[in-house]
């Protein structure tokens, strides 16, 4: 869903490379105090074997031998195996960003027309964290997988259980029972500029163990169907098999988890995109403490401002996101957000694009208060806010809990904005996992719910509210592969 135009691929990976200088003074000050040498007595082999003068700065050329032996050790190849179920819309290279990103990969089953359940087998990046088996990587990395495999530098191989996976953020967490392992120095993101060196180590095409480099070109990235991660943007040399793999700043910390390349053929371009180590272990934290992620919801959507609409809201700068809608029974609904307005700060902090608005509350815990700074009627003014949650929930329902075959069996979660524009609907649930009464009745994980006895959903309260009549069967609406479909269920 996230390949449009440019086919954004899921890997990541960077290096850097140092050199030496000459006996040269790289000092402006010296070299510019140089008398000048006449030309006629200036023999022409002179001229070509002078080394050319470097700027003095505060910036040094990192160590990159030095960081990839003390640090190396940690990072590991992720090797993962299991079975994907396609949808038509997949099969085909072209739609599927999973293809790109294990393409290449040694042992890669490909995926063919006909058949929606595929074997694959993958190859993808992580680092050590702590001492006694804790791993980062990407969550596309072992999505789906049923087993996976962690090798080290030094050819250990352990198997690998997923704690928890968060594909809001792109952030999973793996444990190996290992002790005594090499582990990374984490750093601080908040302190990189634009222009910053960085360092990748990762498994491109499986190749263990490679560095590549690069600079920070940009920071504060909001990509489409990933606005909660303000991502690093560098220019460091990554491919499919990267994912997951550290990215370090000059000083040999990590300050972010490489995760996506924007590219036309699969491999890089230029573009790469890496998670900030702070979000993901915020995270990490997260999954270690319950098992899962959660995320903060405001329920409105955004646009950016250009100059026209600022100036026709009497704002001076572009700045801040515009309200467009207010979700019925959100938060933002509560606090008295209206279309509209535009929110130019979240507790003292600056928005300065619809992308900021989206990290900074996507980031927050649920249930969370929240003082909005909005601009409405050309004023200023102050409102709170209780945020709600995004959540993926199992939805049990039918005569009786007591009774196992009446219950639905279905595993629900809303649509994101890029798969309701893919599906081309305005509401749905996505069923991410099916069992029970609605599995035997035909209903597959991958579907996407559309309505239950007629009445439209897109909540699971409202699900609920439909079951809560203790109906004998229910028939469920669901779009299958551009199809729509009516499916009865029996509960009874």
């Amino acid at each position: 869903m996230k390949i449009k135009s440019l086919e954004a691929a899921l890997v990541a990976a960077g290096l850097l490379a140092a050199g030496t200088a000459g006996a040269l003074s790289l000092n402006p000050a010296d070299w510019l105090k140089r008398d000048a040498v006449p030309a006629t007595t200036t023999p022409v082999a002179a001229v070509a074997a002078a080394p050319v003068p470097m700027v003095a700065s505060q910036a040094r050329v990192p160590d990159y031998r030095t960081i990839v032996k003390t640090f190396g050790p940690a990072v590991v190849g992720v090797t993962v195996s299991g079975t994907h179920r396609t949808s038509a819309e997949e099969q085909g290279p072209d739609r599927d960003p999973y293809f790109q990103f294990f393409r290449g990969m040694p042992g890669f089953e490909g995926r063919s027309r006909g058949n929606p359940q595929q074997p694959f087998r993958g190859q993808g990046s992580g680092f050590i964290v702590s001492s006694d088996g804790l791993v980062l990587t990407n969550a596309h990395v072992v999505r789906e997988a049923r087993e996976v495999t962690v090798k080290l530098a030094d050819r250990r191989e352990y198997a690998a259980r997923v704690l928890g996976s968060d594909p809001v953020t792109d952030v999973a967490v793996l444990r190996i029972d290992a002790k005594d392992l090499p582990t990374v120095l984490l750093g601080d993101p908040r302190q990189l500029e634009v222009g910053d060196p960085v360092l990748a180590i990762g498994a491109p095409y499986g190749l263990e163990q490679t560095a590549t480099q690069g600079i920070v070109s940009a920071k504060g990235r909001s990509l489409p169907g990933d606005a909660v991660v303000p991502f690093i943007q560098t220019d460091a040399a990554v491919n499919p098999g990267n994912s997951g793999g550290p990215l370090f700043d000059g000083n040999g910390a990590v300050v972010g988890i490489n995760a996506q390349i924007y590219s036309q053929s699969g491999g890089y371009q230029g573009l790469a995109f890496a998670i900030p180590i702070d979000v993901a272990l915020k995270v990490k934290d997260q999954i270690v403490a319950t098992g899962k992620a959660s995320h903060a919801r405001l329920g409105v959507t955004v646009q950016d401002l250009n100059h026209a609409l600022a100036e026709s809201f009497g704002l001076k700068r572009p700045d801040g996101a515009l309200v467009a809608s207010v979700g019925k029974g959100s938060a933002a609904e509560a606090a008295g957000l209206k279309p509209g307005d535009v929110i130019v700060e979240v507790n003292g902090q600056a928005v300065e694009r619809s992308g900021s608005l989206s990290s900074l509350i996507g980031l927050a815990t649920p249930g969370e208060r929240v003082r909005l700074k909005v601009w409405r009627d050309k004023a200023a003014r102050d409102l709170d806010a209780r945020l709600g949650s995004v959540e993926v929930e199992k939805v049990a329902a039918g005569v009786s809990e007591a009774a196992p075959g009446a219950q639905l069996g279905l595993a629900l979660r809303p649509l994101t904005r890029d798969e309701r524009r893919a599906a081309r609907v305005d509401q749905g649930l996505v069923i991410e996992d099916v069992g029970g009464a609605a599995e035997r009745a035909g209903i597959e994980a991958g579907d996407v719910l559309l309505a239950v006895n007629g009445r439209p959903v897109q909540s699971i309260e409202q699900v609920r509210g439909v079951l809560a009549g203790k109906p004998k069967s229910v028939a469920l609406l669901v779009q299958r592969d551009g199809e729509t479909i009516f499916v009865p269920v029996p509960l009874g």
